[in-house]
């Protein structure tokens, strides 16, 4: 049992999504884009000659992926009509606070992320909704908690109609931190019931601030189950901690729980980025598409 501990000990140091850059694996490209186009990864420095000059031939052999070439705006919303047609009739604000997640970590660029993703694709023509983005890397529960009472925050949630939050893996990550030399499941179960209250609190502060706020918790994902699925407690503590996040929104009438653990579990093609852990522009995009249909759904 010790040794499974030490084992959780280091693949738990690398799984938060709010620490630094830790590549487990060879280098996997991720697909960038630029304005609204997918594009394909920017090859270094010593390789360009070469691909400009085989771009064409390599063009006419293999015909260019679907995630390649695809417009963003039909990659994320599928040109639905219904659903452009759902912020048209309405002057939206949306505010995305948390960790890195919402900050964007993994995107091919800064404004990158789902969040990112989602303005791109919904005010590709025109803006229909206006964005804030505060997700800060590394940030817990609590710093979230104390950091909602910024004034800029407390303005743009003021001002709200959508609330978007992740929150709660760098709160996984401090267990490790305080427990290293003696790791145990039960350490994760005691901050949960912290986490647990924290989250409440979270959202009762938003409310107060914004009654009118529709607020939205996404899910934790879990970055391990293609690599290490013979070590079951990794996989206990992200279902566990899934299913404290999802209890707390029930219990509200104005919040609601957006699961993403489906969305990176089996998938045939690569969704994190360099480090394994944050996802890559596809890994977003498959979050922006998940949050766009609970929004255009629940809100509708």
């Amino acid at each position: 049992m010790k040794k499974r501990n030490i084992i959780i000990l280091i693949l738990l140091s690398i799984l938060i999504i709010g620490t630094g850059v830790i590549v487990l694996y060879s280098y996997q490209p991720g697909s960038q884009f630029k304005d609204v186009t997918i594009m394909n990864s920017e090859l270094p420095d010593s390789e360009t000659e070469q691909a400009e000059e085989t771009k064409e031939e390599e063009t006419q052999e293999e015909p260019a992926s679907e995630t390649e070439q695809t417009p963003l705006s039909e990659v994320v919303v599928n040109v639905v009509e219904s659903t452009l047609d759902f912020f048209s009739m309405r002057e939206t604000q949306v505010t995305a606070i948390g960790d890195s997640l919402t900050q964007g970590v993994g995107a091919a660029t800064e404004q990158g992320g789902y969040v990112g993703i989602l303005d791109r694709a919904i005010n590709q023509e025109k803006e229909l909704v206006a964005f804030d983005n505060f997700g800060v890397r590394g940030n817990r529960s609590d710093q979230l908690l104390a950091r909602i009472e910024k004034p800029e925050v407390v303005d743009s949630i003021n001002q709200a109609d959508i609330v978007l939050i992740t929150i709660g893996a760098n709160d996984i990550m401090q267990v490790v931190k305080e427990n290293f030399t003696n790791l145990q499941m039960e350490d994760f179960n005691k901050a949960r019931v912290s986490y647990e209250d924290r989250l409440r609190q979270i959202f009762t502060k938003i409310h107060d601030i914004s009654p009118k706020a529709d607020i939205y918790l996404l899910g934790f994902y879990d970055p391990f189950s293609q690599y290490f699925r013979e070590i079951k407690e990794l996989g206990v503590i992200v279902e566990e901690w899934n299913g404290t996040s999802e209890k707390v929104t029930k219990d509200l009438d104005y919040a609601t729980f957006i699961p993403t653990i489906d969305l990176f579990a089996g998938a045939s093609e690569n969704l994190f980025a360099e480090d394994n852990f944050h996802p890559n522009d596809s890994g977003y995009k498959r979050m922006a598409q998940r949050v766009l249909d609970y929004l255009t759904n629940e809100e509708g």
